[in-house]
């Protein structure tokens, strides 16, 4: 029930973005926690290139196909902290 809960809040926030997730394979590769963080912290009608730049100021890179990976130098800096 948690997981239906969180795909319709997914949903929502990306259609305020202005992201066609039908169309926006890169979601698939991330984690609905990092989607959501990154969504939230956009205005209305950003758009796709505004929540892929999001992503990238959070250290998260999407690789469809693949599960998304914090960057490198991100996961340094959250060890070390």
């Amino acid at each position: 029930m948690a997981d239906e809960r969180t795909f319709e809040v997914l949903l929502s926030e990306f259609r305020r973005v202005g992201v066609d997730p039908d169309t926006f394979s890169a979601m698939l590769a991330l984690r609905p926690e990092d989607a959501l963080r990154a969504l939230r912290a956009l205005p209305d009608g950003a758009g796709p290139s505004a929540f892929l730049a999001q992503l990238r100021k959070a250290g998260v890179q999407a690789h469809p196909g693949n599960s998304a990976e914090v960057s490198p130098e991100k996961r340094r800096r959250d060890k070390s902290a």
